[in-house]
């Protein structure tokens, strides 16, 4: 009588998502929904920074960041927001959080979902090597029709540490947010109504 192979469980798939999400906005929700899908996650850990050691301006308060980020992401599928960053003292380092994770969940694929210019500023992060060993960088690459911007491209001793992700054409920054803001202007179609109503509620980007 042969005996029954046992098993094969497939290992965990964690998304890691960070950003200081100053606000999050429409475009950041998109990508999230592409990498869920692209990817086949398990799940997505949508993570705001704490502190910001690579961003020239102050962020608004953690706390204002986390709970915007928590009405923009909270609802879809397969996808935390996971406070750890804003909770952790000093800078928030990347590879901290992903060896944190790894803690966790020590037999889990983890895969960092990062935009163009964040991929190519990586090799200034902070112990980047270990990042790139923790997790497979997952590169969101946006169409561009014109041709005007470099496409990010992998080093060769690296590119197996590198996935892409393709992105439709989706205009929207926080910095553009902020100012539309400053300058009374509505921000409706970028942000979700619930951040919209917090961001009013709480006079956040307001200039005095």
């Amino acid at each position: 009588m042969g005996v029954t192979p046992a098993r094969t469980v497939a290992a965990r798939r964690i998304g890691v998502f960070g950003g200081a999400f100053d606000p999050p906005h429409t475009a950041h929700a998109a990508l999230v929904q592409a990498a869920v899908a692209d990817l086949q996650l398990d799940e997505l850990r949508v993570i705001p920074t704490g502190q910001a050691w690579h961003k020239a301006r102050p962020l608004s308060p953690a706390h204002h960041r986390l709970a915007m980020a928590q009405l923009a992401f909270s609802e879809l599928p397969r996808v935390v927001v996971d406070p750890r960053e804003t909770l952790r003292a000093g800078p928030s380092y990347t590879v901290d959080t992903l060896r944190e994770l790894k803690l966790q969940w020590p037999d889990a694929e983890l895969f960092l979902v990062m935009g163009e210019d964040q991929a190519r500023a990586l090799p200034t992060w902070h112990a980047w090597q270990d990042v790139l060993q923790l997790a497979i960088i997952c590169v969101a690459e946006r169409e561009d029709l014109t041709g005007a911007r470099p496409r990010f491209i992998a080093q060769k001793s690296h590119e197996s540490r590198f996935r892409r992700l393709r992105m439709p054409t989706m205009p929207v920054s926080a910095t553009d947010i902020r100012a539309r803001i400053a300058a009374h202007q509505s921000v409706s179609p970028l942000v979700f109504e619930p951040v919209a109503r917090y961001i009013d509620n709480h006079h956040l980007y307001q200039t005095t």
